[in-house]
């Protein structure tokens, strides 16, 4: 053999070597159109057995495609005749190597399709075996051969032996076309059966893969245009030297590479061509060549936007990481998509590089259509000790432009009835930035305390999303709100209603060092609240609100993840007979200690409710465990939460009460869908003994 060129699309190599397993249509035989005797008897019945008509100067012999061994490709092949005279000439002298490949393998083992069913139709089962694949064949060559295996496709249905070998014959194509993509291009495959018990075949696929072939010449035609020093520092990112295994996957990473450090290095409109490779057959060697054409190298420009009643485009360029000036980055203009698909306000969105009016620079070109902007959604939901739920709400995201969005909220339930107006303006003065007004109206009545409530707030926070997780987060803001609630008073526990006028400064910030903003696997999570508070009731008095939470996450295997969390909270500066029922701290339920019903810890009144208290500690630990289930979407995680509200401010760590329980993941692409049932291990008197939960999310 000599050498051989792959010319065509060899930047599609993986998916040309994984295409259709049958000739193509230029590929099959055809009879040449002649025109017919006038005599021909075209009524008279065909013989298959007939020889074909013979042709004058056709001097290519049908191809009997029964003894077809080497599978047809869509890659233009050519050998020249010169070498293949002169790959003839160097393999003379050695017998061994003038016999095809696939009869020295069978020479090796002459058992191959030796096998023959007593009753060749009967119908049977099947099991699959390769002998002589290369140890360096990984997980990638098996996992193709599953995908594409015609073989696994129909491994649960029976089938008679003709169908079987059929299925194999096909397969073992494949598998020399797998190979390839791994530098076997001598491999030869054949297949064998064997009795494996007395309803089922084997079906051995013999692999004699031979050597990988070698890269020798790497040419990048065109990178020498780029800026100094870019052309080395892009070869050296390109990555393939002379001597590496030519592995189609490993040409294709490299290309992506090389396109990817153009396109992050200001080259906007850098391109890579198709890829050639050269295969020489004698010396097992491959000449790979990548034309480069990287254009000039350019900074940002300005932000060109369409007309669009959404936002403007200096409110787009706000959103932008970038400036005009700094060199031009695809990951940057991929980051402004993927920000402005955030906002919920666009339906469709076009954004790419164009040429600007400075030679220097490329103008970044926005075009969107809006997508519907109002939406009514509704809610209806259940709880373990806080009964039915049902809510309604309003909104339109851009009721005051840009990213100005009204929410309206009706909730109706067992414990409470409410009715609220959301101001949230997102990317407020600054990408990420959200400032957030809010009205509300409320009848609460549940077992730790009943308050009718109005209040108002606003705040501004700069917190996670699902497109930046931050490191830092944060948020302050204030807080007004006149209450009238029912509390506990005198040495007998009678009951009073009593009316608190409270103004708070709420803030806290988080430090997020964990590697998922729904899903941490492994990292560390710090926060701190804070609410300096004022309240008029009997009298002017001030106290302060903190709460302090941590948690980790340790992967212990791929599957399982050992999570932790603690929690401690604390009010100081008045007694808990001064603070509104509604400000003091509790502990119980789904994100708290599983197994106890919501705010039920702690301590308690003559009638058994509880009372809440100054003071609480909290602590969770579970494992999270992946099983095999539903495409290795579905978890298990056994868990164990502990905690109690004391009425000193200073918690003592006495009394804890524990929960324990199961939970089920359903890991979605939006986030694990989470379902734990919890038992109480020491319940107060009144403790139900299950409590469900449902969420979106970890509990932490």
């Amino acid at each position: 053999m000599g050498r051989t060129t792959y010319r065509r699309c060899l930047g599609m190599l993986v998916i040309l070597l994984m295409g259709p397993l049958v000739p193509p249509a230029s590929a099959q035989p055809e009879e040449p159109v002649t025109d017919a005797p006038e005599e021909a008897d075209f009524d008279a019945p065909l013989d298959p057995d007939q020889p074909l008509t013979e042709f004058p100067d056709f001097g290519v012999e049908w191809p009997d495609l029964e003894d077809a061994t080497e599978p047809v490709f869509d890659e233009a092949e050519t050998e020249t005749e010169a070498e293949v005279q002169s790959q003839t000439a160097s393999e003379e002298g050695s017998e061994d190597q003038q016999v095809p490949a696939e009869e020295r393998l069978l020479a090796q083992d002459p058992a191959l399709n030796a096998f023959q069913p007593t009753d060749s139709l009967a119908e049977t089962a099947y099991r699959i075996r390769f002998d002589g694949l290369p140890e360096t064949i990984g997980e990638t060559f098996d996992t193709r051969f599953e995908i594409l295996s015609v073989l696994e496709q129909y491994r649960g249905d029976d089938a008679n032996f003709a169908q079987i070998r059929r299925r194999a014959q096909n397969d073992a194509e494949l598998v020399e076309r797998l190979l390839r993509i791994e530098g076997y291009y001598d491999a030869v495959v054949q297949t064998r059966f064997e009795a494996d018990g007395e309803e089922r075949v084997a079906v051995i696929i013999q692999v004699q893969a031979g050597p990988q072939y070698r890269l020798d010449a790497i040419a990048l035609p065109g990178l020498e245009n780029a800026v100094p020093p870019d052309p080395q520092r892009f070869r050296d990112i390109f990555g393939l030297q002379t001597g590496a295994v030519v592995n189609s996957d490993q040409i294709m990473d490299a290309i992506g590479r090389l396109d990817m450090a153009m396109v992050e290095n200001g080259y906007a409109f850098a391109e890579t061509g198709e890829p050639e490779l050269e295969i020489d057959h004698a010396e097992r060697l491959g000449d790979l060549e990548v034309p480069v054409t990287p254009g000039g190298r350019f900074n940002f420009g300005s932000i060109v936007l369409a007309q669009s009643d959404l936002f403007d485009a200096d409110h787009v360029q706000m959103i932008a990481r970038f400036a005009p000036g700094d060199l031009y980055q695809a990951s940057e203009v991929e980051d402004l998509r993927r920000a402005l698909i955030a906002t919920g306000l666009v339906s469709t969105l076009t954004i790419e590089p164009v040429v600007a009016d400075d030679p220097a620079a490329v103008d970044i070109a926005v075009d969107v259509t809006a997508a519907p902007l109002r939406t009514v959604a509704g809610e209806l939901g259940y709880g373990t000790g806080e009964g039915f739920r049902s809510a309604v709400s309003w909104e339109h995201r851009n009721l005051f432009p840009p990213e100005g969005l009204i929410r309206a909220t009706a909730v109706l339930a067992t414990q409470e009835q409410s009715g609220s107006i959301a101001y949230r303006r997102n990317n407020y003065r600054r990408r990420d930035n959200v400032l957030n007004g809010r009205m509300a109206l409320s009848v609460v009545d549940r077992p730790a305390f009943k308050a009718q409530t109005f209040s108002v707030a606003a705040n501004i926070e700069r917190q996670s999303n699902l497109i930046y997780q931050k490191r830092w987060s944060w948020s302050a803001g204030i807080e007004l709100l006149a209450s009238r609630e029912t509390d506990i008073t005198g040495p007998a526990a009678t009951t009073d209603r009593e009316t608190f006028f409270i103004g708070a400064l709420p803030g806290s910030v988080t430090f997020d060092a964990s590697d998922d903003l729904l899903d941490p696997t492994r990292g560390f999570r710090i926060t701190a609240r804070v609410a300096p508070e004022a309240s008029l009731q009997d009298g002017s008095f001030f106290y302060v609100r903190s709460q302090f939470d941590g948690s980790a996450y340790f992967p212990v295997s791929d599957k399982i993840v050992l999570a932790g969390r603690a929690r401690f909270g604390t009010i100081v500066g008045a007694g808990s007979n001064r603070i509104a029922p509604s400000r003091r701290l509790y502990s119980g339920g789904g994100g708290s200690v599983r197994g106890y019903g919501y705010q039920s810890i702690g301590p308690r009144d003559a009638n058994n409710d509880p009372l809440g208290g100054r003071s609480l500690v909290e602590f969770s630990l579970e494992a999270r465990v992946r099983t095999g289930f539903f495409g290795g979407n579905l978890g298990v995680v056994p868990f164990i939460d502990a905690g109690n509200v004391y009425t000193s401010s200073t918690p003592d760590f006495s009394g804890l009460r524990y929960g324990a329980g199961l939970g089920v993941r359903y890991y979605s692409d939006f986030g694990p869908i989470r379902i734990d049932v919890g038992t109480p291990i020491n319940p107060q008197p009144g403790d139900s003994r299950i409590a469900v939960y449902v969420s979106l999310g970890q509990a932490f």
